[in-house]
């Protein structure tokens, strides 16, 4: 079985990753007001860049593939396009930001560049989800707001494939599809299960969470025709709106906060489980299938990466104790090795913050990455399904 590619990026909390379009560049938000551009050197991610803008803690990074434009969210109520750009005196490409006016009063909770890379969408605190799009005679990026009937946060977004179509997940436990179609930015769609006509801020499908939960995190499908979203009461529901049919997963362990689509018929999700699960399905039916996290994979992935960043007498045995506490409030018991007592025997040691599509061969995922509040990158075989047992967050189940 393939083991994930795991990298220790940091010891704080890692709020949001994206990738480039070739995947030799990450860019991450260490739960702070910067964004930190890493470049793959081998098999290792290095410190290349800092881009330093926003006052407040950045909550979301998306990058574009084919423009190679990033955009970022924030806490403080504003997003920055950014672009790389000859520098006039020395020649070298440097990333100019640009600022985008969101017209909110609320905190900037995630972003998702279009598939056509033409507009974002950001979503947001203030009860509204920011549709940007740039206006090339003014020179700048202009937001219009889908704000009925949302009654909360927004906590996520996904847009569908024909550009025009947003999903949405927020804290009023409904999973929504709005229209973003901008006349001056988009041509007319072609009729789909979610409907034909589609003027700005249609509703084109309201769902509400099984039991009541915040949907954390939303998706559509490879084809535009299914939608996935998971909430806080531990469910995964699956819409064809076609049918129309719901799926609800009933889970027993944590919620899950993030989820990608990797084929037509297989989601990946994570969060406060620490590991991703995998569910598969058709229009017949949808169940839990397996994980990509084998707890032995787990164990050998970080013993070979706290190997690797053991350095002389900082792995003493008084040292680490006092460095996780400090850094991960881990305490160690009397007799027992180090933070001993708090170690999972899962790949991530916290929430799974995101799970991004890594690695695509035609229509399928063939690759996923996941960051977590435990400073840690892992890229996993979506191939690699194991079994479930009797373990919740790595803890044993007798």
């Amino acid at each position: 079985m393939a083991l994930p590619e795991v990298h220790n990026i940091a010891q704080v909390p890692i709020t949001s990753h994206a990738f480039s379009g070739d995947r030799s560049q990450l860019a991450v938000s260490l739960n702070s007001n910067d964004v930190q551009i890493y470049s793959r050197s081998g098999t290792d991610f290095v410190p290349t860049e800092t881009l330093s803008e926003h006052d407040k803690l950045i909550t979301s990074i998306d990058w574009a593939p084919n423009s190679n434009r990033i955009v970022t969210a924030s806490q403080d109520r504003n997003a920055y396009v950014w672009q790389e750009t000859p520098d006039p005196e020395t020649g070298k490409l440097v990333w100019k930001p640009t600022l985008v006016l969101l017209r909110i009063n609320r905190s900037a909770t995630y972003v998702r560049w279009s598939p056509n890379e033409d507009k974002f969408a950001v979503a947001s605190g203030a009860r509204a989800i920011s549709i940007c799009s740039f206006d090339a005679e003014n020179n700048w990026w202009v937001a219009k707001h889908l704000k009925k009937p949302i009654r909360s946060t927004v906590l996520s977004v996904d847009w569908h494939p024909n550009n025009v179509l947003l999903a949405a997940g927020s804290a009023d436990m409904k999973a929504r599809v709005f229209s973003a179609f901008i006349k001056e930015v988009d041509q007319r769609p072609a009729p789909t299960v979610w409907g034909s006509k589609l003027p700005f801020n249609t509703v084109c499908g309201e769902y509400t969470s099984p039991a009541g939960g915040w949907v954390h995190t939303v998706g559509f499908s490879p084809s535009g025709d299914v939608l996935a979203f998971a909430s806080h009461d531990s469910s995964v529901s699956i819409v064809y709106p076609g049918g129309p049919a719901i799926y609800n997963i009933r889970m027993t362990s944590l919620p899950l906060v993030t989820l990608t689509w990797t084929s037509e018929d297989s989601i990946v999700a994570a969060g406060h489980d620490c590991r991703p699960l995998v569910f598969t399905g058709s229009e017949a039916g949808w169940q839990e299938t397996g994980t990509l996290d084998d707890s032995k994979s787990g164990e050998t992935s970080r013993a070979g990466a706290a190997g690797a960043s053991s350095v002389g007498r900082l792995k003493a045995g008084a040292f680490a104790t006092f460095r996780d506490a400090d850094t991960r409030g881990q305490s160690s018991i009397s007799g027992s090795s180090p933070s001993a007592d708090t170690k999972l025997l899962t790949v991530h040691q916290n929430t799974i913050t995101n799970a991004r599509p890594y690695e695509i061969h035609g229509d399928q995922v063939t690759r996923v990455s996941t960051t977590g509040v435990d400073g840690i990158l892992a890229i996993w075989d979506v191939n690699a399904v194991t079994a479930l047992t009797a373990r919740v967050g790595g803890i044993q189940l007798r």
